[in-house]
């Protein structure tokens, strides 16, 4: 029979071997690069408007991307104006780049709240926000990205 010191601290030691073990499964990663390729509108479907937004995907790492799920916003001037989710999204190989289409709906309240700020001042640019929180199939950790940018008016 064991000794109950003995047995506590084989058990600590499985424990410990397999948490180690687990650790060593998720192999470090750089975030994606993302960048807006495209942005325009889709035929309405009843409940408001919609938009295609078309992205530019770098993977940077060795490993493919396979991306379970996206969820995503566009601000304008502090607003978010713009929403959306998907998850049929293209596997992007080690160290390539891909294009991935997703459907996104209007804020409509939100749009006229912005429409509103921008029509008591006068603004020769409006800023941008694009966040997006990318889940992953298997063990690799969830990857947010932002890209923030200026939008001239003048153009």
């Amino acid at each position: 029979m064991i000794p109950r010191a003995t047995g506590h601290l084989l058990a600590l030691l499985a424990w410990t071997l397999l948490l180690a073990g687990c650790a060593s499964l998720t192999q470090p990663m750089d975030p994606p690069n993302v960048s807006m390729e495209s942005f325009s509108s889709l035929p309405s479907e009843g409940a408001g408007p919609r938009f295609l937004i078309k992205l530019r995907v770098q993977n940077p790492n060795e490993q493919a991307l396979d991306i379970a799920g996206v969820s995503y916003s566009i601000a304008l001037m502090g607003q978010e104006v713009i929403t959306g989710v998907s998850k049929d999204i293209p596997v992007i190989d080690g160290y390539s780049e891909g294009i991935v289409s997703l459907e996104a709906s209007l804020k409509l309240f939100q749009l006229l709240r912005l429409l509103a700020n921008l029509g008591q001042a006068e603004a020769d640019e409006l800023t941008y926000r694009f966040s997006a929180k990318i889940d992953f199939k298997g063990l690799v950790p969830t990857q947010r990205v932002e890209e923030e940018g200026l939008i001239d008016l003048k153009k």
